[in-house]
This record gives C-alpha cells, sequence and structure tokens, in this order.
C-alpha cells in the first residue's frame, strides 16, 4: 500500500519476531509511513483505532484453528475489527479456511459484502473452485474514501501491483 501512495500505515503482530521481520523488510524496501506494532487483535489496546481500511491475510483463519474456544475467539475478532474501523472503513480479508457464504456469515453482524475480488481457479477431482477467497467487506455507511491528499472512488487504485 506504501508503494501505491498510501500514508499512515500500521501493521500489527502479536509475535514481537514477526514485526522485528517486518521493520528489516520495510527498511530493505526503502518505505517510509509505516509503523509496527505489537498487538493482539483480541485483546487491543486502546491506541489503535480511527483505520479507514484493515486488512488480513491469515489472521481470522489462525484465529478460528485456535482449539481453545475457536468460536468466541472469532466472534471477539468481530468485535475488534468494529471497534478499529471507522464507520466507513473497509474490511479486506483473504481466507484459505473458509467459504464464501460462510465468511459472509462470520461477519453478518456490521458488515456487508461490497466486492468479491477475483482469485485464481482451480479443478480438481471434476470439480472447479476458488481458493482463496477474498473479499472487500464494509460496514454498511461506507462509500468513498480519501487518505491525506490520495483520493480513492475504490478502495485500492485499479492498476497492476509493482513487480518484484
Amino acid at each position: 500500500m506504501a508503494k501505491f501512495g498510501f500514508s499512515d500505515i500500521t501493521g500489527i503482530d502479536y509475535s514481537p519476531s514477526a514485526i522485528q521481520l517486518s521493520g528489516s523488510v520495510i527498511e530493505k524496501e526503502g518505505l517510509s509511513n509505516i509503523k509496527l506494532k505489537v498487538e493482539d487483535f483480541l485483546n487491543l489496546s486502546t491506541q489503535l483505532s480511527g483505520f479507514h481500511i484493515c486488512i488480513d491475510k491469515g489472521t481470522f483463519d489462525a484465529i478460528s484453528l485456535n482449539p481453545d474456544n475457536a468460536i468466541e475467539k472469532r466472534k471477539q475478532y468481530v468485535k475488534s475489527l468494529c471497534r478499529v474501523l471507522k464507520v466507513k472503513g473497509f474490511f479486506l480479508i483473504t481466507s484459505c479456511n473458509w467459504t464464501k457464504e460462510e465468511l459472509l456469515n462470520e461477519f453478518s453482524e456490521g458488515f456487508e459484502l461490497f466486492e468479491e475480488l477475483p482469485t485464481p481457479k482451480f479443478s480438481f477431482g471434476g470439480r472447479s473452485g476458488n481458493r482463496p477467497w477474498s473479499f472487500l467487506v464494509l460496514n454498511p455507511f461506507a462509500f468513498l474514501l480519501s487518505f491525506q491528499g490520495v483520493d480513492h472512488t475504490w478502495p485500492f487504485p485499479r492498476t497492476a501491483p509493482p513487480q518484484g
């Protein structure tokens, strides 16, 4: 996102070593305006709030696989997400463990589907499908976003990501 002109980006992980690795990548790429914080998304500090976009690529899946009270942890995830997103905020999730219908059900309280993003199709054993699923869901009143001088009528510019 920083390469597309977004600024004031925050990355979180509950693992200090993951944050340290991310910091090394950010430094190597010469990126700025990215804050990294050690945070447990299920037990957030009060410092995290007011985000225009939240992106999840695996966190909800990992929480869902936790053998210790996964249902309650999924509900807490949705509560945490509602707390950190602005009212007109977007939530982008990529999941390898949930079907489209299951994800829509998990996020039915407080969110609605805005757009399903294309993912590669595959066939195996006579059946076709998509894995992973990528969805853009949002708080019900979301429409346009403006990020510190960069206007977007869709949450992301419709250009190809940088190669490399």
